[in-house]
């Protein structure tokens, strides 16, 4: 297949299963709501040595918070639930609680839920206040700028993570370049996000490594440096190659994003130096999730 002069693999992308939540962060205003939700999400790239996988979903309206106030909705992806519980207590007591005017409140419903701010109250040091309202319990904690509202729980959901697609471009300034107009379009995109930063990775990796020590290491098929002295994967032309990794709610959600990221890349076209849309799998043993570049760009 291709799409203005760029070349679409005929492979796939291999995801996983994982478990997710959703928080609303608010505060004063805008500023400070990213902020906190920057700090919340912040070393949150990779479950291989992060703990989770976490980013900010979009930039929330008054009219769609809880509290009127500006918003953010952030999400949280782990392996397993107890590991995404402890991951979203800790950030939320470290990155929201500690920060100015802001309040916490369940993003996503579940019969799953976890703590949220159910534990947090303690800092309160027995002068926080409980309110149910509407059937849900929120907390008041005492803190020096006046005080933190939480949501007792948020829900947790199972999940998808580990999309991705790869964009082959004949120098480095196109691949980013193409990467940073994908990742625009794909944040229209909700229940997704890209973990790494700015949504890219340079790094991308395989399984396995010489060293007994690593689960992983780098892949040197899709390396442009090392093209003569390792089995490649590139053509003489491509010199960069940079990765788009994708978690989201849904196996659907993941393919929207992949749809339009992709298209995206494809609209600069070979002319803007981009070859080739490629993607990482494992010969399909690494997850169950199985996305065909070629049957999503049908």
């Amino acid at each position: 297949m291709i799409i203005n002069g760029v070349t679409i693999d005929k492979t796939f992308a291999e995801a996983f299963p994982m478990k997710a939540t959703r928080a609303i962060i608010t505060a004063q205003n805008e500023k400070w709501a990213m902020i906190s939700a920057q700090a919340m999400t912040g070393f949150a790239t990779s479950v291989i040595a992060c703990g989770c996988e976490a980013g900010i979903e979009r930039v929330l309206d008054p009219s769609e918070t809880p509290d009127g106030r500006p918003g953010v909705s952030v999400m949280i992806f782990a392996m397993g639930g107890k590991g995404l519980a402890k991951q979203l207590e800790t950030r939320a007591g470290q990155c929201v609680l500690t920060s100015p005017t802001s309040a916490l409140f369940a993003g996503i419903e579940s019969d799953k839920p976890i703590p949220l701010g159910k534990n947090l109250r303690y800092f309160g040091d027995g002068f926080q206040i409980s309110k149910v309202i509407g059937g849900k319990r929120y907390w008041r904690v005492p803190v020096m700028d006046g005080e933190f509202l939480t949501e007792a729980t948020t829900g947790q959901v199972d999940a998808v993570g580990g999309g991705n697609f790869l964009v082959l471009a004949e120098s480095q300034p196109q691949a980013l370049a193409a990467c940073e107009a994908a990742i625009e379009e794909m944040r229209k995109i909700p229940n997704v996000i890209m973990p790494f930063p700015g949504g890219v990775v340079r790094s991308g990796s395989k399984v396995g490594s010489k060293y007994k020590a690593l689960g992983a290491s780098t892949n040197d098929a899709f390396c442009p440096t090392l093209k003569g002295i390792t089995k490649t994967d590139l053509s003489p032309e491509i010199e960069s190659v940079m990765e788009i990794v994708i978690d989201g709610l849904t196996k659907e959600d993941i393919d929207k994003a992949m749809r339009v990221g992709i298209q995206a890349v494809c609209d600069l076209g070979a002319e803007n130096g981009i070859k080739r849309i490629s993607a990482g799998n494992y010969g399909g043993k690494l997850g169950p999730f199985h996305f065909h570049l070629q049957e999503i760009m049908a």
